[in-house]
């Protein structure tokens, strides 16, 4: 199976988010709840998470209930355990728990609640943009190297470069400290200076943070067979994921591509409006992009144009770390579009989450519909098969380039011919 080249590295805001928490498709914005509504939200939450292992039966209450009486007991409850527990008690920290112990009472894999920095950060992920300096900065044998600098960003317009060594942060030696500290200390005033080691030359940047759009996307022409096939990877569905698909789409285009591949490996999916307009690039009114399914009804949900010009082939690179709206996405150009999809078995992730912020700015995320693919087929814990299957194994150390690429010297083969 296709592994990536491991080597420890974060963008200049630290994301720490566990893989199976973005390994979803969100298929709502993020609407507030309001505060009675919160405060319903957190009493029933320490209902689940603070008695002490005794099962609670509860029903849930309808809240234009003229008598309040249960909600009152509960109200009771709340105040009992902050007010008379035999030690102090956080009750920030308590709601907290609280709402984890209700999240959790669902048994949904996916579900999952963020609070503080943690809420922020995942947002953050998915929105596509940052606050920062717009570098990727990766440490490797105690050694901090620039690696990614951003288009457009305050790095790139100062003159960082990748491969630049970065030895000092404001006026501070970093030797020793780990890659969260560095991060930490870029981050930590609204400008930072960078002393930086090109070529044995120390260089000084100061730099001032701004907002950084995180490039999720990048493209490529191959020739095979007499023909220009474009190459396009997809890294994460966030918010402006499309836009710059589009955009790479266009200029490929221009190039006169006869053929087009999409690269979604260790894609671990995003926001389903994204997948579904870059189908809509491909896919017209007539044809079926995917299904969705609540417990009471199904319904197909089809390309939004009258007609589509793009009639090239495609094909789509899954493993088994592409997931949701990857999946999404494989499955509308395989069973709509007619594509060779080339690799392995992909992830098999086929439920939908909505994700809504609490006032507090905290994030609570649950499965809401499951989706099918365009022919009806529920993918979950089985994934989308390949057309094609080939795998790619990289060695220890071995870094992946085209010659070892097996995956994608198919897919450009099967495009070409």
């Amino acid at each position: 199976m296709f592994k990536k080249n491991k080597k420890e590295n974060v963008e200049d805001v630290n994301i720490d988010v566990e893989d199976d928490n973005i390994r979803e498709v969100i298929v709502e914005r993020r609407s507030g709840f309001s505060i009675s509504e919160v405060i319903i939200i957190m009493i029933i939450a320490i209902m689940f998470g603070f008695l002490l292992g005794n099962i609670v039966n509860f029903v849930v209450f309808d809240k234009s209930s003229s008598s309040g009486d249960e909600l009152d007991e509960l109200v009771s409850t709340y105040d009992n355990i902050v007010n008379n527990y035999y030690d102090d008690v956080d009750k920030e920290e308590l709601i907290d728990a609280g709402i984890q112990g209700m999240i959790n009472y669902l048994d949904d894999p996916y579900a999952t609640y963020f609070s503080g920095d943690a809420s922020d950060e995942f947002n953050e992920e998915l929105a596509g943009t940052y606050e920062g300096i717009g570098v990727e900065v990766m440490l490797s044998d105690n050694v901090f190297t620039i690696g990614n600098v951003f288009d457009n960003s305050p790095a790139s317009k100062k003159g960082i470069k990748e491969g630049d060594i970065i030895t000092k942060v404001n006026g501070t030696d970093i030797s020793g400290k780990s890659l969260s500290d560095v991060v930490s200390m870029i981050n930590s005033k609204k400008k930072a200076k960078l002393t930086i080691n090109r070529n044995g030359e120390e260089l000084s940047f100061e730099l001032s943070r701004d907002t950084i759009e995180v490039p999720v996307v990048s493209s490529e022409v191959y020739e095979s067979n007499g023909k220009k096939i474009g190459y396009i990877k997809i890294d994460l569905f966030s918010l402006n994921v499309y836009k710059q698909f589009n955009k790479a789409l266009k200029t490929l285009e221009k190039e006169n591509i006869e053929g087009l591949v999409i690269d979604v490996r260790d894609n671990p999916g995003g926001y389903l409006s994204q997948v579904k307009e870059i189908l809509c690039l491909f896919l017209d009114k007539k044809q079926v992009l995917y299904q969705l399914q609540t417990k009471d009804d199904t319904e197909k949900i089809y390309g939004t144009k009258k007609s589509v010009d793009r009639d090239y082939p495609v094909s789509v690179i899954i493993n088994d770390e592409s997931a949701s709206a990857s999946e999404i996405l494989a499955s509308a150009f395989k069973e709509s579009y007619g594509s060779h999809i080339v690799g392995i078995n992909s992830y098999g992730k086929g439920t939908v989450q909505s994700a809504s912020d609490l006032n507090s700015g905290d994030t609570i995320k649950y499965t809401v519909q499951k989706w099918l693919t365009p022919d009806g087929n529920f993918i979950d814990e089985k994934g989308v098969v390949p057309t094609d299957r080939v795998e790619t194994v990289l060695q220890d150390g071995e870094v992946l380039t085209y010659e070892n690429d097996t995956m994608l010297q198919t897919a450009i083969r099967v495009v070409s011919e």
